[in-house]
């Protein structure tokens, strides 16, 4: 009797593996179950149907009513997404500021042309904070008056300067110089104010000085500037700090640090650029440095159409060239295509607060903007 009990479970288990639960049966199995699914939950099927069309209404609704009421991209309506939303015009600069997917907006601009009177360079920052705001408040409250003070100087020493012979005027200050003092000295200052109260905020300083036949740039962490020269093409205004560049990886090492990667290559596992102001714990290490890069450039010889100066925000989306193709299509624009590649950058689902500047030259020549 056991045997025979045995004998049929045997025979059944034969019939479930080559009939039930071949895949052939399954598949039919499931075409059965969707269409006892739809001919007995018609109702609900209907409504699923319904509900999702009216949501595809909705949304090509609100899509068709924002590209009305902005013809350069339909993006004013949107503005409301970004929180803390920053724009600025006059004459020909403009800038386009939003703080994006971080909860904080740590990105601060400054742009200083009335220095008493036009012969005098106008001032135009980028200062992109990490660890929190204080380090790029300090920078945009500070660097453009105290740059402007030391340029109204050095004018009044280049008046005295002129009887001089060439060789002791080659000795006197340059814009470079006074650029590379004035940020030196602000990291001074910022170490001083903030390691008091144990703030270890930093930011990026990228500022540019253009006079009338002149510009000159420096350069201190990831923000970067860009120029577009009368042929088009895009000339680096700037070169980005990086821990993994082999220059500042030597340094680093040298002076006992380490860079590891955690999502990207950061100094003790810590800050994404190799320099910075402020960052007074990684500072007090040596590891981390104040230095900037200057570079200078010939308008007369550039003739450029326009700049870009912009947080690492916009370049972690865009490359120069490709930003700078942008840009020339979009000069028309309000903001100078500042807004609509900011609003690019973030739609390309970059994290990070996103700050572009953009200065337009005056004339073929392109020696300086409009004052």
């Amino acid at each position: 009797m056991i045997e025979d009990t045995m004998t049929l479970l045997s025979l059944l288990g034969r019939i479930m593996r080559y009939f039930l639960l071949r895949p052939e049966t399954l598949f039919l199995l499931c075409i059965s179950l969707a269409l006892w699914s739809y001919f007995f939950h018609t109702d609900e099927v209907k409504t699923i149907v319904k509900s999702s069309r009216d949501a595809v209404k909705m949304v090509k609704g609100k899509v068709a009513e924002i590209m009305q009421n902005d013809k350069f991209g339909g993006l004013d309506v949107l503005d409301a997404e970004f929180s803390k939303t920053w724009e600025f015009k006059s004459n020909n600069v403009a800038v386009y500021s939003i703080q994006g997917r971080r909860d904080h907006m740590e990105d601060r601009f400054e742009v200083v042309t009335d220095i008493v009177n036009k012969s005098h360079p106008s001032i135009f920052g980028i200062f992109d904070g990490h660890g929190g705001e204080a380090a790029a408040d300090f920078a945009k409250a500070h660097l453009s008056e105290a740059l402007r003070q030391q340029l109204l100087s050095y004018d009044r020493e280049k008046e005295k300067e002129k009887e001089k012979d060439e060789k002791e005027r080659s000795d006197s200050l340059s814009y470079s110089s006074i650029l590379e003092q004035q940020i030196l000295a602000l990291d001074r200052d910022m170490l001083d104010k903030l390691s008091a109260v144990y703030n270890e905020a930093g930011t990026t300083c990228l500022v540019a000085l253009l006079s009338d036949k002149e510009l000159t740039v420096a350069n201190v962490g990831d923000s970067r500037g860009v120029l577009c020269d009368k042929d088009g093409n895009a000339i680096a205004l700037s070169h980005d700090h990086k821990p993994y560049q082999l220059k500042e990886r030597k340094r680093i090492k040298k002076a006992g640090g380490f860079i590891s990667f955690n999502g990207s290559w950061r100094v003790q596992g810590i800050l994404a650029m190799s320099r910075s102001l402020g960052d007074y714990p990684l500072k007090n290490l040596n590891v981390v440095i104040p230095d900037p890069d200057i570079m200078t450039f010939d308008l007369d010889k550039l003739q450029p159409e326009f700049m870009i100066l912009a947080s690492d925000g916009l370049w972690d989306a865009f490359s120069n060239e490709e930003a700078i193709r942008f840009i020339k299509e979009r000069l028309d624009e309000p903001h100078f295509g500042a807004k609509s590649i900011v609003l690019q950058s973030f739609y390309r689902g970059c994290p990070d607060n996103i700050t572009v500047m953009v200065v337009k030259f005056k004339g073929a020549g392109g020696k300086a903007t409009e004052q």
